[in-house]
């Protein structure tokens, strides 16, 4: 197979189907013929802390990975919170149940405290500013 370049779109085109993509308008007008190498080393995930990117020539090149935004960084923040936050409800759920039914072992009923505590925890906690954000360690996994 022949796999073709584009800068602009920073993606691999399979010359073979450059029919097929222009059909539907997806062949960008700058598309360069790329050697099987080239290809095979720049199709995979860059090394760390880099990304695919152009080269001033127009073919892949490893850059360095853009900083995080601000805005970027709180969506994750965010998300990680989320995240805990089910996870937490997840293991209290059953452990409720438990003490509900009167059926708790003294290991589920300090099971249910922690993390409890914990999600109280997760709630309380400011990721606003999203900087060194000091995330309270879950509890330990009760089976």
């Amino acid at each position: 197979m022949s796999y073709g370049y584009s800068a602009k779109t920073n993606t691999f085109y399979l010359i073979e189907n450059q029919k097929g993509y222009a059909e539907h308008g997806n062949w960008p007008d700058d598309v360069k013929p790329v050697s099987d190498a080239l290809w095979e080393k720049y199709c995979v995930q860059g090394p760390t802390g880099k990304t695919r990117g152009a080269d001033k020539d127009g073919l892949p090149c490893w850059v360095d990975v853009p900083p995080t935004t601000a805005e970027e960084a709180r969506r994750s923040a965010e998300f990680m919170k989320q995240q805990r936050m089910e996870k937490a409800a997840r293991m209290i759920a059953p452990l409720q149940d438990a003490v509900d039914l009167d059926i708790a072992t003294g290991s589920e009923k300090a099971a249910l405290l922690a993390w409890k505590k914990y999600r109280v925890q997760l709630h309380r906690l400011d990721i606003s500013t999203t900087q060194d954000i000091a995330w309270p360690e879950a509890p330990e996994r009760t089976e």
